[in-house]
């Protein structure tokens, strides 16, 4: 059975790494972890430091495929981000039990006075269905359309790519590249030679109002943003996968 590992902190001073590999904590189904300060006479098993964290901060229990978090703080909110994703996090809420953690690489973030203390959890790999073969379709039934439709190939995807590239690299980073910023990355790529501001924003038009449908939020006194097309077109693609790291190879194997 695989097991849900732990990659410990160092103390502060302490060499991030020991004899080339960091010091690990292996967790198998049902095993239980605390993490905290800890005390003397009663250590935690994943030790943190900094004055901001509790003695006994909280606990992580493997289960077959995931893990759970639970947050003995009374009063602060712990965060854990997918390191594989397009940002994406859970928050767990002060005294939470149990919460199922759904990212097979995390990182859990607790607030310091100064800052942040993180460690990384590594969850087995997900298991998922065999799709098996199709079920037969009679000519009376009506087809599953697809919500999203989106062709790899075309220079409507290398915009979007190129305004997801920043948060596909770096999950925690917040920005969103400008037009001109797209047409300057996208110049690269041969097929992108003669691309011009009006072409990407005629691609962004397109994908906010035909392929992707985003809407801009209402019910708000402020003034409209000009930029709301790229961020809502950023949070839709990162959320439901429709942009991946994996595409960021078509802008090495095109300047290769």
């Amino acid at each position: 059975m695989e097991t849900v590992i732990v990659q410990l902190p160092e103390p502060p001073g302490a060499a991030a790494v020991r004899h080339g590999r960091p010091r690990q904590l292996a967790l198998g189904p049902g095993q239980m972890a605390t993490f905290g300060r800890g005390a003397g006479e009663r250590p935690v098993d994943i030790p943190l430091f900094g004055e901001g964290v509790s003695r006994y901060a909280g606990e992580l229990t493997a289960s077959d495929d995931h893990w759970r978090l639970t947050n003995f703080s009374p009063r602060t909110t712990y965060v854990v981000e997918n390191l594989e994703g397009g940002g994406e996090y859970v928050k767990v809420a002060p005294r939470r039990m149990g919460a199922p953690i759904p990212f097979e690489l995390s990182r859990v973030v607790l607030p310091l006075t100064d800052g942040f203390v993180r460690f990384t959890v590594f969850a087995p790999r997900h298991t998922f269905l065999d799709p098996g073969p199709e079920a037969p379709v009679s000519r009376s039934a009506e087809l599953t359309l697809m919500p999203f439709v989106l062709d790899p190939t075309a220079k409507y995807f290398l915009v979007l790519l190129a305004l997801c590239e920043p948060r596909l690299r770096d999950p925690s980073s917040l920005a969103i590249p400008s037009v001109p910023e797209v047409v300057s990355r996208l110049r690269a790529l041969p097929s992108c030679g003669d691309l011009t501001v009006s072409a990407v924003n005629f691609h962004i038009d397109y994908l906010a109002g035909s392929k992707l449908k985003v809407r801009e939020r209402t019910g708000t006194q402020d003034s409209p943003r000009l930029d709301w097309k790229r961020e809502a077109l950023v949070s839709l693609a990162l959320r439901f996968d429709l942009v991946q790291e994996k595409h960021l190879q078509i802008f090495w194997d095109s300047t290769a």
